[in-house]
């Protein structure tokens, strides 16, 4: 099952379809051992948390996430009581609140959430979210007047705020501001009555990898609890905080947090609400996305995420946290299948940009960039992101990519694990490099004049040179072997055990050694997916195999060609009609 030392190549695959070197992923065996024994689970189940590095003590909580057992004190955070204590006021008093968010999903779903939460408690609020073309991200100080303008008392930036310093003076004397964010600060905070992020330098809360939908929901927690203090509801009910936590789930996937502690107790409990199907706007999105079973950590973010990210991308800032606070089904539906539509037409968008950003990307790593940037005339900035995260995963490489008019590139950055690109994007922002910056280890925004863009980009090779030592393909870790007869219902199930999947908790990875593909053909309206049935080398019972995006390319290609083959992939457990199968997710192939 689990036959390697860690780092050691799976079957000798040195270089696979897709170019990857299959690693054993490690773990301490007896660790896992003890896991099983003490817990009284399948050792395949102990062995996996081992590898995570899941302690005994620590085991039945990552199981069994509970926010009883892991939600900390919401003051452990630099300015939450004082932020608690401002929208306690605003409650009481009934005030008018603008909620400012941003036009990306952790954005929509915090500002949701804010919205939602302050008129259950009595306030009158608005939001707003500003164009990512005319605007760009954050606060600015047109905006931050008008809302003042407007009668704002109170404005809360959710997902945006901590550098926006300018933008927020405007509010002096005309409104208070409390910020709710989570991106990287660096120097002072803006001068607001509250700044709550984590990720402030002076923050000690060791919630670093918490969204801004998290840190939303931890001020409402603290809210109510001041509200609880004040005897508040005596003549009122309590809003019940769990109902919001779809939003978070919804949130913390889509922005690729680690799905560990505190985050991972937020997604496993929020599943739990969102099968619930309450909240019209998701019921709705599932609805049009046909995401028909109990949602998933996948669902959230292949299905519902892009579909939300896409108004933001190319079409209406807000439509996404509309769809979150909408009450009406009816209403909702036609959000919905109004941001169904608007993905698709993203798609379209980003294919246009997609090839051409390829092939200059690879002309860079062919020459040995340890980062790449490409920019392109007339690229949509609104999928420039989605771009870069394409070449990072085929390059295994920091990549940046942006869109020009007039001059100016606008464009958005993805990077690998262990190499912090925000942190590259603000420092060429204070040595003035950039007109604009900002991010956090993973991703990034930024925007430069055009001329600037070969010194920027030998600043960032600098900065960030460690890239230059990493494959051309990233490693894949692999958990264990299995023969096709092993890849049964019952060992699927185990292994879903450890969900939610996601980022600092990645789904296994198997491999079926020297399995057959006796049937192989495309699927799909656009053939983009092939679906295989595969047995064993000396035949027996055969198992289903998919793969997803293999419109063309080697992994393709070998699955199509049939024969023996090497395959890694996540063995799932499918139901339909009522009947429960295995199926092999595959991710790579290798010849045998």
């Amino acid at each position: 099952m689990m036959d390697g030392f860690p780092g050691q190549a799976v079957l000798g695959v040195e270089r696979s379809a897709t170019g990857r070197r299959w690693i054993w992923r490690g773990g301490e065996a007896r660790t896992g051992l003890g896991i099983a024994q003490r817990l009284g689970l399948p050792e395949i189940v102990g062995r996996l948390l081992a590898a995570r590095g899941v302690g005994i003590d620590d085991a039945p909580h990552f199981l069994e996430p509970t926010l009883r057992a892991l939600l900390p004190d919401p003051s452990c955070l630099r300015d939450m009581d004082a932020a608690a204590a401002r929208l306690a006021d605003a409650a009481q008093r009934n005030e008018a609140v603008a909620v400012f968010g941003d036009y990306d999903v952790d954005g929509a779903c915090s500002g949701a959430l804010m919205v939602r939460l302050l008129r259950e408690l009595g306030c009158r609020v608005s939001h707003y979210v500003p164009d990512r073309i005319e605007e760009g991200y954050g606060p600015n100080p047109a905006a931050i007047r008008t809302l003042c303008d407007r009668g704002a008392t109170l404005i809360v930036t959710v997902d945006c705020g901590i550098a926006a310093q300018e933008a927020l003076a405007v509010a002096h004397n005309r409104a208070d501001i409390v910020i709710l964010d989570h991106h990287k600060a660096e120097g002072p905070v803006p001068r607001v009555r509250a700044a709550v992020n984590p990720n402030r330098l002076d923050c000690d809360s060791g919630l670093r990898q918490l969204c801004a939908a998290g840190v939303a929901f931890l001020a409402g927690v603290a809210t109510l609890r001041e509200l609880r203090r004040r005897g508040a509801f005596a003549a009122r009910p309590e809003p019940d905080l769990k109902r919001y936590l779809d939003l978070v789930a919804l949130a913390t996937v889509c922005d690729v947090m680690p799905l560990t502690g505190l985050n991972r107790a937020l997604v496993a409990q929020g599943l739990k609400v969102m099968a619930r199907r309450e909240r019209p706007g998701i019921a709705a999105l599932l609805e049009v996305a046909q995401a028909k079973d109990a949602p998933s950590a996948h669902t959230l973010g292949f299905l519902l995420g892009p579909r939300i990210n896409a108004s933001g991308r190319i079409a209406e800032s807000d439509l996404g946290l509309r769809l979150l606070v909408e009450d009406d089904p009816v209403e909702a539906r036609a959000m919905a299948e109004t941001l169904d539509a608007v993905n698709r037409r993203r798609q379209e968008v980003e294919g246009e940009v997609l090839s051409a950003a390829m092939d200059a990307a690879a002309a860079q790593a062919d020459r040995g960039h340890p980062v790449i940037l490409v920019t392109g005339e007339g690229w949509h900035p609104g999928v420039v992101g989605i771009v870069a995260g394409r070449i990072k995963e085929k390059f295994n490489r920091p990549a940046c990519v942006a869109g020009l008019a007039g001059g100016l590139a606008k464009g958005s950055g993805r990077s690998v694990p262990g190499i912090d690109l925000g942190a590259a994007i603000i420092a060429a922002r204070q040595s003035g490099l950039l007109e604009t910056g900002g991010g956090h280890a993973m991703a990034a925004g930024f925007s430069f004049r055009q001329l600037r863009g070969p010194e920027l980009h030998d600043f960032l090779d600098e900065r960030l040179s460690q890239a230059a030592g990493l494959p051309s393909a990233a490693d894949l870790p692999v958990e264990g072997t299995l023969g096709v007869q092993g890849a049964t219902v019952a060992m699927a199930q185990e292994v879903a055990r450890l969900a939610p999947f996601g980022a600092g908790n990645e789904e296994p990875v198997f491999v079926l050694g020297r399995a057959r593909v006796v049937r192989a053909d495309r699927v799909g309206k656009e053939g983009n997916t092939v679906r295989a049935f595969l047995e064993g080398e000396g035949g027996g019972p055969r198992l289903k195999a998919i793969c997803f995006r293999a419109k063309e390319g080697p992994l393709a290609q070998a699955l199509l060609g049939g024969g023996l083959l090497h395959l890694a992939g996540h063995l799932r457990a499918e139901s339909w009609n009522d009947n429960v199968t295995a199926c092999l997710h595959v991710v790579d192939a290798a010849g045998v």
